[in-house]
């Protein structure tokens, strides 16, 4: 959910909350495969990098609404990748038995390792938007969404006269 949280706020923001829900997508689609007969192994079907990326590729160049299908997209590319670290891989396509590992594929789920590489793509996505704000002059601010709920610019509230003294001294060193 972090790495699915980290690539949202790179694309947008907003798309924040729609990327955790597909981070998590790939395994609950098992599921729902499972409620309509199509019976799934793990990390089969649902876990196709070359699917994910053609739904982002979809939603990017072809029609989306708000963003929200890139999102939900861009989070289940994020679970894909994470499950790419891990022993046992994903499938690169639908077509091939071979497995996607990236790294070699060192890591076990749940363990330490799997936290540390989630902690780093996440500082790496945070690196990212704060080394390159022309990137995001499309992406939403507080005037043209009315309220970005995610990262709060805390100095311009208090110029504004939004929040007080006392509440910018709180809440300046606090991003998220």
């Amino acid at each position: 959910m972090i790495i699915g949280a980290s690539f949202g706020a790179v694309i947008n923001p907003l798309i924040i909350p729609v990327a955790v829900l597909g981070s998590t997508a790939p395994d609950w689609l098992e599921y729902v495969l499972k409620i309509f007969g199509y019976r799934v192994k793990h990390r089969t079907v649902t876990h196709v990098l070359v699917y994910w990326l053609a739904a982002i590729a979809f939603f990017k160049l072809v029609i989306d609404y708000r963003a929200i299908g890139l999102g939900f997209a861009i989070g289940g590319f994020s679970h894909v990748i994470a499950d790419s670290f891990t022993i046992a891989g994903v499938p690169f396509s639908p077509t091939s038995d071979a497995r996607f590992h990236l790294f070699g594929g060192k890591l076990r789920t749940g363990n330490a390792g799997e936290y540390v590489v989630a902690g780093i793509i996440a500082l790496l996505c945070a690196g990212w938007i704060h080394l390159s704000p022309a990137s995001f002059k499309n992406a939403p601010t507080l005037e043209t969404s009315g309220f970005l709920p995610f990262f709060y610019d805390w100095k311009k509230e208090y110029d504004s006269g939004v929040v007080d003294g006392a509440e910018w001294r709180e809440n300046r060193l606090k991003f998220i």
